[in-house]
């Protein structure tokens, strides 16, 4: 069974993936299946997943962009008229080469009209936001991808000396008092952590996913192609090994984040020697996260606006006009000016 042949098993048409109702439905006619339909009528999960590795380099086509150098692949349903990170329509069409074969994904559950509905809300009362990002064919442009993450558990045994202050204050007829007593702490703790995303993609910046983190990874699914239909994804291209150096440092910077909250009754702490021992569980997993993302070009600069497309967090920067900024504030003065002449004026003829 080919990617493209989940047809709606009332009239043959093909099916998506819907967000709202984590169904799949058929704008022909109406119907729609939940998953375990939809093995029912296919095949079990184990047979989806094996004809899935088989089917995937035939049924999927990666889009490269020769500006920016993006790759986006998708579904051969799917269509692609420009580049989700630059804007470019200079989007050139290959067959996927190799297997894009994630273990787990987490479906979107928000959809582009609560994007665009999020990207509206966001921009009100900016009065000097670029005309670019006002136009309806550039807010038109936002589009659900799932972007490709390792996920790591590790565990974190922690020791560390931390500098900390004490101070106190009082004051008598003549003087006032503050004394600062200062210790050195020794601490020491085990910290499992499980589903430490990290990002797999040069093109995404890492800062913005952060930034619409968290995920809630009890909704990850085992991976199906029919959840990508009408969505893009892209393909990872940072080695997993890499990619575990970067959790690491988030795992370590959480344990001492978490020592730290322990440390109470004093005025100010700071770590002065860490020793960190890391040991990796062998469950790391590739899986896929959904975003719907804005990329607005501005003045030659790239801003990003991301969504959350599970939560539904938001996040973005606007840059100002400041050509509007200027002829704002210009229109103020020269009314409050004539205003100003006109009350002259008036007040003379009287």
């Amino acid at each position: 069974m080919n990617v493209s042949d989940y047809k709606c098993l009332s009239c043959g048409a093909n099916m998506r993936f819907d967000p709202t109702t984590q169904k799949w439905v058929c704008d022909y006619c109406g119907a729609s299946y939940t998953k375990e339909e939809i093995i029912k009528a296919y095949g079990t999960d184990e047979n989806l997943k094996n004809e899935t590795e088989q089917k995937l380099e035939s049924d999927y086509s990666c889009y490269n962009c020769p500006n920016c150098g993006a790759e986006i692949i998708m579904d051969d349903t799917t269509t692609a008229t420009y580049c989700v990170y630059c804007g470019s329509n200079a989007i050139v069409k290959n067959k996927l080469k190799g297997k894009f074969n994630p273990t787990k994904l987490i479906p979107f559950k928000t959809t582009k009209e609560d994007a665009i509905a999020a990207f509206k809300a966001y921009k009100k009362g900016k009065l000097f936001m670029p005309n670019e990002f006002t136009n309806p064919i550039n807010i038109e442009k936002i589009s659900g991808i799932y972007i490709p993450f390792f996920i790591y558990d590790c565990d974190v045994e922690s020791d560390v000396n931390i500098k900390a202050t004490r101070v106190r204050h009082w004051s008598d007829s003549s003087y006032r008092y503050t004394k600062t007593d200062f210790y050195n702490l020794s601490r020491a703790a085990t910290v499992h952590f499980e589903n430490i995303p990290v990002d797999g993609a040069t093109k995404f910046p890492d800062d913005i996913m952060n930034s619409i983190e968290p995920f809630n990874y009890d909704e990850l699914q085992d991976f199906s192609p029919s959840y990508l239909s009408g969505f893009l994804s892209e393909r990872f291209d940072i080695d997993k090994n890499q990619l575990f150096e970067i959790a690491k440092v988030r795992a370590t910077q959480s344990s001492e984040q978490a020592i730290l909250s322990q440390v109470t009754s004093y005025a100010t702490k700071t770590i002065e020697t860490r020793n960190h021992k890391i040991t990796e569980n062998d469950t790391s997993e590739y899986v896929l996260l959904p975003v719907w993302m804005l990329n607005v070009k501005f003045k030659e600069k790239m801003y990003t606006f991301a969504m959350n497309g599970q939560t539904g967090k938001f996040i973005g920067n606007v840059p100002v006009d400041w050509k509007k900024f200027w002829k704002y504030w210009t229109l103020i003065f020269s009314g409050s000016l004539l205003l100003t002449s006109l009350f002259v004026i008036l007040f003379n003829l009287l």
